[in-house]
């Protein structure tokens, strides 16, 4: 081999896996977030079908279907297609597969990558490939990746927990993270592929940890009204919310 590394093959069921200090997904991605991307998404849907990348067990995608009659999803994990194909059987086409070896027969009109591009290796690769090869000439790319600068991960590195902003816990790097973004870095790798980026913001202002959401809603302390508060402030700090958000477009 020389000096060649091999590179050690990813297992996409092990990243998955909650570890006894930390979640794959904590009940506020699932409970709070997913909604409000919604939320954020909805005002830019374009009729026609959707792409769904790195679906997980499909519970984002329930929350999508009553949008589209036509959805694909690519997932790398055989473990959550599986969870996911029981509920949904062959209402929803599922494909067991790396976006970069994905063959897709169709182009999109919708397409999602929530909480997933910070895993992938060759991250413009990817982008470059929905730009050029699966997004329809009127579609819309929907990217949301976690905040670097999201005051709860401000106040860890203030504690000492992380080293800075955009660092990789070890944890994180269990669960397969390669980056963690901030607003410019994300639309500096959407623009490197090609896309068009027509709308930037933040979804909810978040000052507690992940796990720390899921004891405080437990509780009655958190109303509904306090946690749309969350995100229409996110509206007006997008650099202080949990994720950042790019609409991106066709570009040439």
């Amino acid at each position: 081999m020389g000096l060649e590394i091999m590179k050690k093959k990813r297992d996409y069921n092990e990243e998955i896996k909650d570890t006894p200090y930390h979640k794959y997904a904590y009940g506020f991605d699932f409970d709070v977030m997913h909604p409000f991307m919604l939320k954020s998404f909805i005002p830019f849907f374009k009729e026609g079908n959707l792409l769904e990348l790195g679906s997980f067990k499909g519970d984002f995608t329930r929350r999508l279907s009553p949008y589209f009659n036509d959805i694909t999803c690519v997932e790398a994990s055989s473990e959550a297609i599986n969870v996911a194909e029981k509920e949904y059987g062959k209402k929803i086409k599922f494909i067991h597969s790396l976006f970069e070896e994905a063959t897709l027969q169709t182009k999109y009109d919708n397409i999602i990558l929530t909480h997933v591009l910070e895993h992938i290796d060759d991250r413009v690769a990817v982008l470059k490939m929905i730009n050029d090869e699966w997004l329809s000439d009127n579609g819309r790319f929907f990217l949301v990746c976690p905040n670097a600068n999201a005051p709860s991960r401000q106040i860890a590195v203030k504690m000492g927990i992380i080293s800075h902003n955009t660092a990789i816990t070890p944890a994180e790097a269990e669960h397969g993270h390669k980056i963690t973004y901030t607003l410019d870095t994300l639309e500096r790798d959407a623009k490197l592929a090609g896309l068009n980026v027509i709308h930037r913001s933040g979804i909810f202002f978040k000052a507690f940890a992940g796990f720390q959401w899921d004891k405080i809603l437990d509780t009655d302390i958190i109303s509904p009204e306090y946690l749309e508060g969350c995100y229409q402030l996110g509206q007006q700090y997008p650099d202080l919310c949990s994720s950042i958000f790019l609409m991106c477009e066709k570009g040439e």
